[in-house]
């Protein structure tokens, strides 16, 4: 059924053409190496909790946005064996060193697809 990463993370609000080429980067670097699909999304509507939020989650700041991304993968064997190569790959050298964002912040996992309607 496919296997996915989830990603959640807080930008700075005015760097968003900056994130928008940092992830066309990563996208092609994850494509690459056996990603069928890479998709990320800049918070339109995210409303802020009290309790839990994906703001909340990732300590957003008034001055930042939340986007929250997914790399679809064929399975989690594919995941596994591409991870290492993309951390590898020479072309991929200082992309992920100047991040537009405070990575510390960042949120993911590795999610088994149990329904895809």
């Amino acid at each position: 059924m496919g296997y996915i990463d989830g990603v959640i993370v807080a930008v700075k609000s005015a760097k968003k053409q900056e994130y928008i080429e940092f992830a066309k980067g990563t996208a092609q670097a994850f494509k690459k190496h056996g990603a069928l699909s890479v998709v990320e999304c800049w918070g339109d509507d995210v409303p802020e909790g009290k309790v839990t939020s994906f703001s909340l989650a990732v300590k957003c700041e008034k001055d930042e946005t939340v986007v929250f991304s997914w790399i679809i993968w064929p399975d989690k064997v594919a995941r596994e064996t591409a991870w290492p190569a993309i951390e590898q790959d020479k072309d991929l050298e200082g992309l992920f060193s100047d991040m537009p964002f405070d990575g510390a912040r960042l949120i993911y996992g590795g999610f088994e697809v149990i329904v895809n309607e």
